[in-house]
């Protein structure tokens, strides 16, 4: 089968899952996988069953909705994935320091939930930069053109495209970091064991090899369509001072997250035609936040990939 893309498609899967430090994360319909491989070359895999509030709210009937939950859970199960994965590698702490007062007084206080508390903080923080830098800047630079064009819909036109070049230029300055590149290496791992057990094929680094990278469920393309979504929604909006431009924008942020669900969710399901086309862009970027993996990164993607698969195959629906 070619790289460039899957083809005769024997299952559709609702697996998916993200890169992190050294290994693979990959989320099944009942249970969640991180698998790292250590400094010594062991795979170490952490299984966790799904807790979805989602699922337990029955949330995933109600359209929209159900995409901005998902969402918040995802960057909370993807940061504890994240966590997971740099507690595993062998950084030896060569300072010989006692915890400080402030680290002291949070063990006292907060005991064993610290890590839950970091991860929700890492997550606050992680949303904060991204309005920051994707909304904020773009809006405020776009303001500067105010007394110049007359025409509300081209300045917001304006701030969107300001907004993608932002959205770019980052994507292309981390993956040229050597620590990146090689978490990029872990998401393309990812993308071709999920396409090869799609393609019904048996799991292994030689088979997974010969699959595409690029997928059209993958938080890149996500991402991407956000972007879109929210240039052409936004770009109906009134122009007024920029801080009202900007509580608009926050205040239609969950929409704009459901309905990118919703179209990552469609293409999901119907990756061929139109939709197809549709989707190329955010296959396109891809190219930059995957590369090619080496064997032992598809093996670590392999193992976290069994371990989610249900044993019931009817129980794995997208």
């Amino acid at each position: 089968m070619s790289k460039k893309e899957t083809k005769n498609c024997c299952r559709m899967t609702s697996i998916g899952g993200q890169a992190v430090i050294e290994g693979v994360m990959m989320r099944g319909p009942e249970k969640i996988a991180t698998a790292v491989r250590k400094s010594d070359g062991e795979i170490i895999i952490d299984e966790k069953p799904v807790n979805s509030f989602v699922a337990r709210h029955k949330l995933n009937k109600i359209p929209l909705l159900r995409g901005v939950v998902s969402f918040m859970e995802s960057m909370v199960t993807g940061t504890k994935c994240l966590m997971f994965s740099a507690d595993q590698m062998d950084i030896e702490d060569e300072s010989g320091e006692e915890m400080s007062r402030f680290e002291k007084w949070l063990d006292r206080k907060f005991g064993n939930k610290v890590k839950d508390i970091a991860i929700y903080f890492a997550v606050i923080v992680a949303l904060a930069f991204s309005i920051g830098l994707f909304m904020i800047v773009p809006t405020i630079v776009a303001g500067l053109f105010d007394e110049l064009i007359k025409n509300k819909i081209l300045l917001n036109l304006i701030e969107g495209g300001i907004k993608l070049l932002i959205f770019l230029i980052y994507l292309w300055a981390v993956s040229h970091m050597s620590d990146i590149k090689r978490v990029f290496e872990y998401h393309g791992a990812e993308h071709k064991t999920i396409a090869a057990y799609e393609a019904g094929a048996e799991l292994t680094p030689e088979n997974a090899k010969q699959y595409t990278r690029l997928h059209p469920r993958c938080g890149t393309s996500f991402l991407l369509i956000v972007m879109v979504i929210s240039i052409l929604m936004f770009s109906l909006l009134s122009w007024k001072t920029w801080w009202i431009r900007i509580l608009y924008r926050l205040s239609l942020l969950p929409v704009v997250a459901g309905l990118s669900y919703e179209i990552i969710k469609f293409a999901g399901k119907h990756p061929t035609g139109v939709v197809g086309w549709l989707t190329k862009p955010g296959l396109w970027l891809q190219k930059i936040t995957t590369r090619e993996p080496d064997d032992s990164q598809l093996e670590v993607a392999i193992a976290a990939m069994k371990a989610v698969i249900p044993e019931n195959n009817e129980d794995d629906k997208w």
